[in-house]
């Protein structure tokens, strides 16, 4: 817990006790100076607690009559998937909020659970190490994805102000079939009314959204994820890398990674007139270092149509596995 958050939480506990307390009391307390006490009292009433400011020589800070958190009524597994969310979410990146909203949030809730369960949970919290750094900032708006939520489940077009990868703004109409989470990313896919082609945008760089009047009718068998996972396969790389496996599309599919890769059938002919039925894989990468273990790991046959530098990079890899098990290649391979 932030020391920020731990003192606001610690000046509604203090509160919570009951009775006026003064702007000099509560800044010894918290061991802050009146400057932050105010402030803190800000940050309180921002959450809807009502705070009342008591003016006179006795004056201070006092919580409205009858107000008290509520409790929380949370099975042990309930609060732990809870607590558990907020703390490995921006690690997974999963999150739709801030850092600073799920620290605070993960304050609020250590501090109404019941002892026992709080010390067990902060054991595990103190054990637990991560493989991966929190990801930074590609959370959207909390604003614009409950808009655009609603807007989906409604069937309403919304307007929204968008910046693309490259720093070009743009105003745009949407007409939004679903949103889809991919990757720690967000993004909600629909009809661009400027362009008149289905779209998918990142959630994070709409910077506004905006309900529009009317309806619309979400296309038949129409599938948000679907469109979405396609769409990503087809944005532009480095390399446009092309290769024909054995096998069919249902067997070849799941074993390659679905955003930047497409695979399609291919007739027997133009296979070499072999009589199984073979696919061809385009893959789009920035990198050609990590393919050839993938191709390694399909244990299928296969043709590298184009770069030719990728057949460079999965001879080097057979060399590399040979010396690892000693082997030495034969003479001219």
């Amino acid at each position: 817990m932030t020391r920020p958050t731990a003192r606001v939480l610690a000046l509604l506990e203090i509160l919570q006790t009951g009775g006026t307390h003064t702007v000099g009391e509560l800044s010894q307390r918290l061991d802050v100076d009146e400057r932050t006490v105010r402030r803190y009292v800000t940050h309180l009433t921002d959450l809807d607690i009502p705070v009342r400011s008591v003016r006179g020589r006795y004056g201070g800070y006092q919580l409205a009559p009858g107000y008290r958190m509520p409790p929380l009524m949370l099975s042990a597994e309930e609060a732990l998937a809870v607590l558990l969310g907020l703390v490995t979410g921006p690690h997974a990146g999963w999150t739709t909020t801030s850092a600073h909203a799920a620290d605070s949030a993960a304050a609020k809730l250590r501090r109404v659970l019941p002892k026992a369960l709080a010390a067990r949970l902060e054991t595990l919290l103190h054990t637990v190490e991560f493989t991966a750094e929190a990801r930074p900032g590609t959370t959207p708006e909390t604003g614009v994805l409950l808009l655009v939520a609603e807007a989906t489940r409604d069937r309403r077009p919304i307007e929204i102000a968008y910046v693309d990868r490259n720093g070009r703004r743009s105003d745009r109409t949407l007409h939004p079939y679903g949103i889809v989470a991919h990757a720690g990313r967000w993004y909600v896919t629909g009809a661009d009314l400027a362009s008149g082609e289905t779209r998918s945008f990142r959630l994070d760089r709409i910077t506004t959204a905006t309900m529009s009047s009317g309806t619309f009718a979400l296309p038949s068998g129409f599938e948000p994820a679907a469109y979405l996972m396609s769409a990503l396969a087809q944005t532009p790389y480095r390399h446009e890398v092309s290769i024909r496996v054995q096998g069919t599309v249902a067997e070849i599919r799941p074993l390659l990674p679905a955003a930047i890769s497409i695979v399609d059938e291919i007739s027997t002919d133009t296979a070499q007139a072999d009589t199984d039925p073979w696919v061809r894989v385009r893959i789009r990468a920035e990198r050609l270092d990590w393919i050839p273990a993938v191709l390694a790991g399909l244990d299928r046959r296969f043709i590298i149509e184009h770069p030719h530098a990728l057949n460079q990079s999965v001879r080097a890899l057979a060399r590399r596995l040979l010396a690892a098990t000693g082997d030495r290649p034969e003479p001219g391979e």
